[in-house]
């Protein structure tokens, strides 16, 4: 019988509610049918993402991963950009359920992900290089589309702002808006992964990192940046100059990726629009740090 890992059977209800707590519920019934149906053994200790069930597993082929995760309409697609990738820098699908939602992938090295990189802005390069092959593909059907995300924010952002406490807070979410209104027009088709940062990139045998977990987007590469920028935000905070230490990282994903600055700021805004609306929708009037922060380095760029 699989134990659904503690944070897990926390992390469902918080994101889910009763839905939630009826996935988990359920889950061990659902690993055993698919390890029955699907000639799985386990292989080790039942891990977890943020609302994944995550079993490493031996197929008759070899090791890889059973997924299991709740059906989440805000995010869907996962499968359809995994086989349209087919392993191009990404993990391999092997076989899905998509009644279930559940997918058997590539066993890839849990142990080592880019946080385990010494150089930040390396790690930041390896994120871009890896984004440069998986934005070459055309997005398949049934993916959303950036062009619904940035309409729903714009819609959003004059209310939201008016909830903020501070008047800067409230000019800042406005100016964040008027930086997705210059883009919106051409918010593009192809394939993005929509959370690459440095947890999402796991060593691998046939190549030295892969990415993993996308939150499929049909979109512009330019709205791609900012998982990458949040990561090991201690170093940021600790640096001489945090605002140099974000603007060395996002100079050096445009570079790898050959976008337009300009354009890039401007989606990299939408992005922290996009984190704003949600923290406000939880309840805060207050904008985090972090965003402002971000959005500073990335806008004022030293002579």
């Amino acid at each position: 019988m699989i134990t659904v890992p503690e944070q897990l059977v926390a992390n469902l209800p918080k994101y889910y509610g009763d839905r939630g707590r009826a996935w988990v519920a359920d889950a061990p019934r659902l690993a055993a049918e698919h390890l029955d149906k699907w000639g799985l053994t386990v292989d080790g200790p039942v891990m977890n993402g943020v609302v994944a069930l995550v079993v490493p597993v031996r197929t008759a082929d070899g090791p890889a991963v059973l997924k299991l995760q709740i059906d989440d309409p805000e995010h869907p697609g996962e499968a359809a950009a995994l086989r349209t990738w087919d392993g191009n820098g990404a993990v391999r699908l092997l076989r899905e359920d998509p009644v279930a939602g559940t997918m058997l992938l590539e066993r890839l090295d849990s142990r080592r992900d880019l946080l385990s990189v010494r150089d930040d802005v390396q790690a930041a390069q390896i994120v871009a290089q890896l984004l440069v092959r998986l934005n070459a593909y055309k997005s398949p059907e049934g993916v959303r589309s950036l062009r619904e995300i940035a309409a729903g924010m714009l819609e959003s952002a004059p209310a939201a702002a008016q909830r903020l406490a501070n008047p800067d807070d409230r000019k800042l979410v406005l100016e964040w808006a008027a930086a997705v209104r210059e883009v919106a027009g051409e918010c593009g088709d192809q394939l993005l992964h929509w959370d690459l940062h440095f947890e999402n990139v796991l060593a691998a045998e046939r190549e030295e990192w892969l990415a993993i977990d996308p939150k499929p987007l049909s979109g512009d590469p330019a709205f791609e940046l900012l998982p990458a920028l949040h990561n090991r935000w201690h170093e940021v905070l600790a640096a001489y100059d945090p605002h140099r230490a974000v603007r060395r990282r996002f100079d050096a994903m445009v570079e790898v990726m050959g976008l337009d600055r300009q354009r890039a700021v401007l989606w990299t805004l939408g992005r922290t629009l996009q984190n704003s609306l949600w923290t406000i929708e939880d309840g805060e009037n207050a904008l985090e740090a972090t965003q402002i922060l971000v959005a500073e380095a990335i806008v004022h760029r030293p002579l």
